[in-house]
């Protein structure tokens, strides 16, 4: 028991070692990039599988098209919503999970109050979120977190191949899993959650991409890469 405290300690300040170098290099990442609670949640949805610049460009769309409001949104036809979201990619399936979505925040208990669903206990709302048709736990966990300020710790592909790499995470490790291992090292802070794993996407989209650039990584002096080192390349 004692030598498995003295290994979460470890790793908890090792953790916040990472955090800190990352800080150093990116500054704070400010994100979701959103005017709204509403429009994070949509952009979760329209993340999925496809670049921010594409999703900013269908977010655009919808703008243009009216207020970005559930209960305009919901108003518009199947064939008009897709062709407002198109870039975002995958837009068929998109529409569907969008409109999913929109019933859903738009029903009692919330009655598309942003409010309300901030006031609603975390466990519990996670659950409903999951219940949704095209809402999967990274999606789930990004409206909870970025729109609605409930303390979990996102996940994500970047997040899994970074702490892969480094040696922290198992490489095949399951969603939970990976956020079990964050929750229970770092302290329970909501903007500590948000910032760690904004860090992580940018650690990752510039430096710890399929072809990694180690030599201006910020966490090169680490020296816990596992892609050039003795361990197996990830």
């Amino acid at each position: 028991m004692k030598g498995r405290k003295e290994n979460l300690a470890q790793e908890r300040k090792l953790l916040l070692d990472i955090y800190r170098r990352l800080l150093e290099r990116f500054g704070l990442r400010h994100w979701w990039p959103a005017k709204t609670p509403f429009e994070v949640m949509v952009g979760a949805i329209l993340t999925q599988n496809t670049a921010w610049a594409n999703v900013e460009k269908a977010i655009a769309n919808l703008k243009a098209e009216g207020p970005l409001r559930p209960s305009f949104l919901i108003k518009l036809s199947p064939a008009k919503l897709r062709r407002l979201i198109r870039p975002s990619g995958y837009f068929n399936q998109k529409e569907k999970k969008l409109r999913a979505f929109l019933r859903f925040f738009l029903a009692p208990p919330y009655r598309g109050s942003v409010g309300r669903m901030r006031r609603a206990e975390t466990g519990k709302l996670r659950e409903e979120l999951l219940s949704i048709w095209g809402i999967g736990p990274e999606t789930a966990d990004s409206i909870l977190l970025y729109a609605l300020g409930h303390p979990v710790f996102v996940v994500d592909a970047y997040t899994r191949r970074v702490f892969a790499r480094l040696g922290l995470t198992p490489a095949h490790a399951g969603y939970q899993e990976l956020q079990n291992f964050f929750v229970r090292r770092l302290p329970k802070e909501i903007a500590l959650f948000n910032d760690f794993h904004a860090q992580a996407v940018a650690l990752g989209n510039r430096y710890c991409r399929s072809r990694p650039d180690c030599g201006s990584c910020p966490l090169k002096e680490l020296g816990r890469c596992r892609v050039f080192g003795t361990g197996p390349a990830i």
